[in-house]
């Protein structure tokens, strides 16, 4: 595979900036390389930001960020057209989300209206303004914030949205000797001043290309059609995961492959990404809260149920 160098190349990068969190920058690197959506779920201040920047500037990506409160406007996202004195559409002005990498920060604190104008650009890579329909730039990402539910001035994404995201992360508290870093790093200078482009988007459209073709073999994927169905068999899931959640895991094991350097799906590809791709798709049932049973034991549970494929 002759971009998998490249790969270890972005994340050595990208980790300069943002201290003691490789495995969230490998996950992100996996969905952008998987042609998905992050989303991030977390308290203010653990470097989101920060993430998005070093990415941005690692890949050469144009790069946009919007800060969402109640009264952004769709078209405060998608752009709009110029009226003519004549009444006709003049020129097309560009909203913030025609770009490589979009971060939508704070997403949930806006309106449900302003939250679905990103529907159509995340999942067609198209933005539609007065009935005519462009094409965003390639490669397409967008990594958008949410505040825990329960935050003041939230509203909950609706299940639609949240489906359209290919991964539910969060950052978390860096440990001792990582926060200890970020400090001696930051004294004196931004470490993003030290992140260099290592990529071109050419780079990343060729390995999106090479991660699609990875081999899968028929019990891999009856096995990951398995995980699948018991999300929807579980007795503690309400909702289990849609055809657009198998598609995604799919397609993040597969990108998980190329970035180990292999060519070809195991199952712990699937396993590996299973909890961040199956996470915000699932809704619990309240017997589940009742029992103090979370997400994240019920997804271990059926890792543990369903039996890997023994492969030759």
């Amino acid at each position: 595979m002759l971009n998998f160098e490249l790969t270890q190349n972005i994340m050595k990068e990208v980790n300069k900036a943002v201290v003691g969190k490789e495995h969230i920058v490998r996950k992100v690197l996996t969905a952008i390389i998987a042609r998905g959506h992050i989303l991030i779920e977390d308290i203010p201040g653990v470097g989101k930001t920060t993430l998005a920047l070093a990415f941005s500037k690692v890949m050469n990506l144009e790069y946009n960020r919007m800060q969402f409160t109640p009264d952004v406007l769709p078209t405060d996202v998608i752009g709009y057209h110029v009226i003519t004195r004549e009444g006709e559409l003049g020129d097309y002005k560009p909203g913030p989300v025609v770009c490589n990498l979009f971060l939508a920060d704070e997403i949930n604190r806006t309106s449900s209206k302003t939250q679905a104008a990103l529907l159509e650009v995340m999942e067609e890579g198209n933005v539609t303004v007065d009935g005519v329909t462009m094409q965003v730039p390639k490669p397409f990402a967008v990594i958008a914030t949410q505040n825990p539910v329960g935050s003041i001035g939230t509203h909950m994404l609706p299940e639609s949205q949240l489906d359209r995201f290919m991964i539910k992360l969060s950052m978390g508290y860096p440990d001792v000797a990582g926060e200890i870093r970020m400090l001696k790093d930051r004294s004196g200078s931004n470490p993003l001043f030290q992140v260099q482009p290592v990529v071109t988007r050419e780079d990343i459209t060729a390995m999106q290309q090479q991660a699609e073709r990875v081999f899968v073999n028929d019990s891999i994927y009856e096995y990951l059609v398995k995980l699948i169905l018991m999300t929807r068999r579980d007795s503690y899931i309400e909702l289990g995961v849609s055809p657009r959640g198998t598609i995604a895991l799919l397609n993040m094991a597969k990108a998980n492959a190329f970035i180990s350097g292999r060519d070809y799906l195991v199952p712990d590809d699937i396993r590996s990404v299973f909890f961040d791709v199956v996470s915000h798709r699932i809704i619990l049932k309240p017997e589940a809260r009742v029992n103090n049973v979370n997400i994240e034991q019920v997804s271990q549970g059926i890792l543990k149920q369903v039996q890997p494929p023994k492969l030759g």
